[in-house]
């Protein structure tokens, strides 16, 4: 079987080199340069190349990211860019129309379409719906919709696709989006000061259900219901009590506990706001000022990419005319090892023949290593050169920036 696919025997016992992967997301152009995506389409990537559907493309950087709303934003080395038009997702209506564009499975700019299911939607996904009130929508989204606008029939972007709900892996008819009110809120703190400040009031809370709102007095069950209070915050300064319920916050109706910090979330700290409370079965009005939410202080840092010690990173070999698997190849040279974080990872594997290599009308042929070794002198850090190779049989050509 080895032999079938081309392995060489020389090479059969050599260890599993590390291997880098690829993967796709969505993102679209705020305004300027700048890039709004998902946190988890660019965590632990070593390189990002952004695709325009003009086919340009732009190598990306990170410069800032919200893991609690799974937000990033990138910046790009150039000014004519065409940026979207930003809706008001307040606005958004249950049953209003709403279009995704994104690249599910790695196909670029596919278009789906379906309708706002619900509003304020709080998944439990890494403690990201704590602070996101997501829109729910039946819009078909697919692993790389990640990232992608959300847009209203006007063509305006109202969300940001996020996360599906699925038992297999794929589009179940649940999907959610960043609201891009939030989006852009967070956007704004990491463009201007390279954070991201939430309000905080110091409290653990609770639903209301029935029994509990027959027990404190109230007509119906609503509101978050106090359960404890961290001494020195917020809440423990404005005079909130264990057994207080907030049915208000800052003029928003609390209808669920998970309301609570979707809206505490999206105030400044030292930030005055009231609040209206059930104590005793009494509706009162408390003043808070807002402290700030604690969050780790590691910052995000992109992962950087080892360069190689050679200009394209591959160790490559002479063919064996006695091996029985090599006697009838076309000229050229193995490819041993590909170092991993190279130019040629992700774009060669071990096994490929090399046969020749394309430079802007210039063409070396390869016949052995010494042919090899000349042909990468002629080239320079920067050059983007085409690496012809026969793979299982079959002939492909990588393009390869050399470092």
């Amino acid at each position: 079987m080895l032999e079938r696919f081309g392995i060489p025997r020389e090479f059969r016992e050599m260890p599993q080199q590390r291997r880098e992967a690829t993967s796709y997301g969505s993102g679209f152009i705020l305004k300027d340069n700048y890039i709004l995506t998902n946190f988890h389409v660019v965590e632990d990537a070593t390189e990002v190349t952004i695709s325009l559907s003009d086919r340009r493309e732009f190598s990306a950087e990170v410069i800032g990211v919200d893991p609690l709303s799974d937000l990033a934003v990138l910046e790009v080395d150039d000014n004519d860019l065409p940026t979207v038009n930003v809706g008001n997702s307040d606005q958004l209506r249950v049953g209003d129309w709403v279009i995704a564009i994104g690249s599910p499975f790695s196909f670029d700019f596919s278009v789906t379409a379906g309708i706002v299911s619900a509003k304020g939607r709080s998944i439990q996904n890494n403690n990201i719906g704590n602070y996101v009130p997501f829109l729910q929508t039946d819009v078909a989204i697919n692993p790389g919709n990640s990232g992608g606008p959300l847009f209203n029939l006007d063509g305006e972007v109202v969300g940001i696709n996020s996360q599906i709900y699925s038992r297999s892996g794929g589009y179940q008819g649940l999907a959610f989006a960043i609201p891009i009110n939030v989006a852009i809120d967070v956007a704004d703190q990491i463009i201007n000061s390279g954070e991201v400040a939430r309000g905080y009031l110091g409290v653990r809370m609770s639903e209301v259900d029935s029994d509990l709102a027959d027990a404190l007095g109230m007509e119906k069950p609503y509101g978050a219901l106090i359960n404890d209070v961290e001494e020195g915050e917020s809440a423990d300064m404005a005079g909130l009590l264990p057994g207080d319920v907030i049915v208000e916050f800052d003029n928003k109706e609390i209808k669920f506990s998970s309301d609570l910090p979707h809206v505490v979330g999206q105030i400044k700290p030292k930030t005055n706001a009231k609040a209206s409370i059930i104590r005793d079965g009494e509706k009162i009005e408390l003043d808070f000022v807002l402290g700030e939410l604690p969050v780790n202080q590691e910052a995000f840092v992109p992962a950087k990419a080892n360069t190689s010690s050679d200009p394209i990173g591959l160790k490559v070999a002479d063919l064996d005319r006695e091996n029985p698997s090599m006697a009838n190849m076309p000229d050229g040279v193995i490819i041993s090892r590909v170092n991993p974080n190279s130019p040629a990872s992700g774009k060669l594997n071990r096994g490929d023949l090399i046969t020749m290599i394309q430079y802007r009308g210039k063409k070396f042929e390869v016949f052995d290593t010494e042919s090899f070794d000349n042909a990468i002198e002629n080239f320079s850090s920067g050059n983007k050169i085409a690496v012809h190779v026969i793979r299982n049989g079959s002939r492909l050509i990588r393009s390869i920036t050399l470092n």
